[in-house]
């Protein structure tokens, strides 16, 4: 069997100051729902100058950030409620180097 390296996501989103307290909220409640997702190994939520928010994520393998990806909660809470609000949006993915 094919060993799992580990697959990271590193975002940092910029709104306005009029849209950070519900960001915030949603990356809130998205941390929760992720959390339980069988593949996630971390969701930090951290908030930055900006007003911004960066995020560190990290899953067993790309296949659990799929998953992750195609959930309802993300369609709910980040395509329906951050990414519209968004003034900039800034991602890295990689894989943990062992």
């Amino acid at each position: 069997m094919e060993d799992l390296v580990p697959y990271a996501v590193i975002a940092h989103y910029r709104c306005t100051d009029e849209d950070a307290g519900l960001i915030q909220e949603a990356l809130l409640t998205m941390r929760e729902h992720t959390v339980r997702e069988p593949g996630n190994l971390a969701y930090v939520v951290h908030t930055a100058e900006g007003p911004s928010f960066i995020l560190y994520e990290q899953y067993t393998d790309r296949a659990a950030f799929d998953a992750h990806a195609a959930s309802e909660h993300f369609a709910e809470y980040i395509l329906g409620t951050v990414r519209p609000r968004l003034t900039q949006r800034d991602v890295l993915f990689g894989q943990v180097i062992a």
